[in-house]
C-alpha cells in the first residue's frame, strides 16, 4: 500500500510539473545563436515597420568557426502602465516561402469568403510565430502573434496590411 501511494504521489508531481512548463520552441537561427563557447556577431538590417512592429534581417556569424546563419526578426514593443516589454519572433529562411504562400492564400481565398460560423486560419513557424485571421461578426480580422504563449504579443493588422507584409517578406527574402 505504501508503494502505491508513493508511486501515485511521484506520478502526480511529474504530471503537474510538466503541465506548468511552457517551453519555448526555437528556430534554427535561435539555436545557432545560443551555442555556448562561441563569439557571436549579430548584424541587423532594417526592412520596414508595420503597425509599430519592426521587421529586420539578422545575420549571425560565429567568429571562432566562421560559420554564418541568417533569419528574419519581428520585434514589437508593448507598453504597460509601468514598463515596456519587447516581444520578438525569429523565422528561419526556409519558413519565409510558407508564410508568403499563406498570406497569398488568405488574401485570395480566405478573406473574400463570408463564413456562417466562427472560423480561424493561421500559419505557425517552428519558433511559435503565428500569422492568421479569424471571423468576428461577419468580418475578418488579421494578426501576427510573435510569441506562442504570450497573449500580449499580438500585432493587429488590417486586411490591407497583408500586402505591405508580403512586400516586406519579398525584400527580406532577397537579403537572406
Amino acid at each position: 500500500m505504501k508503494k502505491v501511494i508513493i508511486t501515485l504521489s511521484i506520478g502526480f508531481i511529474c504530471l503537474f510539473a510538466n503541465a506548468q512548463t511552457k517551453e519555448k520552441d526555437l528556430s534554427n537561427a535561435e539555436v545557432f545563436s545560443a551555442k555556448s563557447g562561441t563569439l557571436m556577431q549579430k548584424e541587423f538590417v532594417e526592412i520596414g515597420t508595420l503597425k509599430k512592429c519592426e521587421i529586420k534581417v539578422i545575420y549571425f556569424t560565429d567568429l571562432i568557426s566562421n560559420t554564418k546563419q541568417s533569419a528574419l526578426k519581428f520585434e514589437y514593443e508593448v507598453a504597460s502602465s509601468y514598463s515596456t516589454d519587447t516581444k520578438a519572433a525569429i523565422l528561419d529562411p526556409d519558413e519565409i516561402d510558407g508564410l508568403m504562400k499563406s498570406i497569398k492564400l488568405m488574401q485570395e481565398k480566405v478573406i473574400p469568403t463570408t463564413p456562417t460560423n466562427y472560423t480561424e486560419v493561421s500559419y505557425r513557424s517552428r519558433g511559435g510565430f503565428e500569422a492568421g485571421c479569424f471571423t468576428s461578426k461577419g468580418t475578418w480580422s488579421t494578426y501576427l502573434k510573435l510569441e506562442k504563449f504570450d497573449g500580449k504579443s499580438y500585432v493587429w493588422l488590417t486586411v490591407e496590411d497583408l500586402a505591405t507584409l508580403y512586400t516586406y517578406l519579398e525584400q527580406s527574402k532577397a537579403k537572406l
